[in-house]
């Protein structure tokens, strides 16, 4: 129960208007996010503190909760939830990024009576299974398929999608998402799943990408799942000898993967916007806590959105400035 309703349950109304008229109750927010190394969760997280301002001079604090790696994800991120808990949140945020081992912990959110909002990952499918009170963030599926389509559309019709992840529900949904959009376009697709411990590390991508390209010659474009692996796969390109012949888009961006889609090295990238799932959830959160304010648009997306030479030149700012 929010502390708005608890106050509500406990007083009369005209001592409920007295309250929200002259102050504001502090809301204990905690978040559930990706790894302190992660550069596209850095911008998720940056959002959520720049959310947390208000939450701070409204007397609450916004706590960020994020596994040291990915080695085992799932089980590792419902244990910070349930820390969440047992911490006195008074709201908590979460991507459901494995919802096999994650489901039981968020239901024990619910069950709490605490509020809950899924973001990142897991869709308002998720949140309507676990009775959260809306998703914020991308359609996986879609940010996948908008890679696919620009794959099919620009005449490259055999790709790959690059999933150092597998098994995470919303990489696997990146990664279909890719395929449907190439096989419309009248093209192929197919997956190449590498083990989740080479999640961010330059040199395992790029020499598994490299063997993969010089066994599979028809292949003309590469999909990544995130910052470092899309500028990873870049670097496996070129180690395969395939600049110009192989085109390689990924999910998210940063200040390199910009100045290569100006350069040319790389295609394009698709944009979820993180700093917005941050900010929104933490917001949305506080705002329902302090006041019982409830927003009824179900299903908050943040994109998908496609960088490239059209429009590079017009993102750049906003990522100096460290919100994209």
């Amino acid at each position: 129960m929010t502390k708005f309703r608890r106050l509500a349950a406990t007083v009369s109304a005209a001592a409920i208007i007295t309250c929200t008229a002259t102050a504001v109750m502090a809301a204990n927010i905690f978040v559930v996010g990706g790894k302190p190394d992660d550069p596209f969760w850095s911008i998720v997280k940056r959002g959520a503190e720049d959310a947390g301002k208000v939450v701070e001079a409204q007397g609450g604090k916004v706590t960020w909760l994020g596994p040291q790696n990915y080695d085992n994800l799932g089980v590792d991120a419902a244990e910070l939830i349930r820390q969440a808990i047992d911490q006195g949140a008074d709201a908590i945020v979460g991507p459901n990024w494995v919802p096999e081992a994650m489901d039981p912990a968020f239901k024990a959110v619910v069950d709490a009576k605490i509020p809950l909002v899924i973001y990142n990952a897991g869709g308002i499918e998720s949140a309507d299974r676990l009775g959260a009170m809306n998703y914020v963030g991308s359609n996986d599926y879609l940010s996948g398929k908008a890679a696919g389509t620009y794959f099919a559309k620009n005449d490259l019709k055999n790709a790959i999608c690059l999933n150092t992840l597998p098994g995470a529900a919303n990489i696997e949904a990146f990664c279909k998402g890719m395929i449907d959009g190439v096989t419309e376009g009248g093209g192929v697709g197919s997956s190449l799943p590498l083990p989740a411990t080479s999640f961010g590390s330059a040199t395992a991508v790029a020499q598994a990408l490299k063997a993969h390209l010089l066994q599979n010659p028809d292949i003309k474009a590469v999909f990544a799942i995130g910052n470092v692996d899309t500028n990873s796969a870049v670097n496996g390109v070129t180690q395969a000898g395939k600049q110009g012949q192989v085109h390689v888009c990924g999910m998210n961006m940063d200040e390199t993967i910009l100045n290569n889609i100006k350069n040319g090295t790389q295609l394009c990238a698709i944009d979820q916007q993180g700093y917005l799932q941050g900010y929104l959830a933490v917001s949305i959160l506080n705002a329902n806590v302090n006041y019982g304010l409830t927003v009824p648009t179900r299903e908050i997306l943040t994109g998908p959105g496609v960088i490239d030479k059209t429009n590079v030149e017009a993102t750049m700012a906003g990522v100096q400035a460290g919100a994209r």
